[in-house]
């Protein structure tokens, strides 16, 4: 189990980086429903809102073990 932690965590970095550029795109559009024009879809703008912040700290976090580890060797 450990070793396959390990790939994921260190060989499948861009499932961060995806996770990462998503939340941050889902993050956006649920802002954007915040305005004024977009009243009317302000409670899916929340749940885009906090999916988004979700995955960004996912992906965060998944680069912070990377780091952590020692597998952050540029590449």
């Amino acid at each position: 189990m450990r070793d396959f932690i390990q790939l994921i965590v260190r060989d499948y970095r861009w499932i961060h980086l995806g996770l990462g550029l998503v939340g941050n795109f889902t993050f956006v559009v649920g802002s954007v429903m915040f305005l004024p024009q977009f009243e009317a879809w302000q409670v899916t703008g929340v749940w885009l809102f906090i999916i988004g912040s979700a995955l960004m700290f996912v992906g965060a976090l998944g680069e912070f073990i990377v780091d952590l580890a020692g597998g952050n060797d540029g590449d």
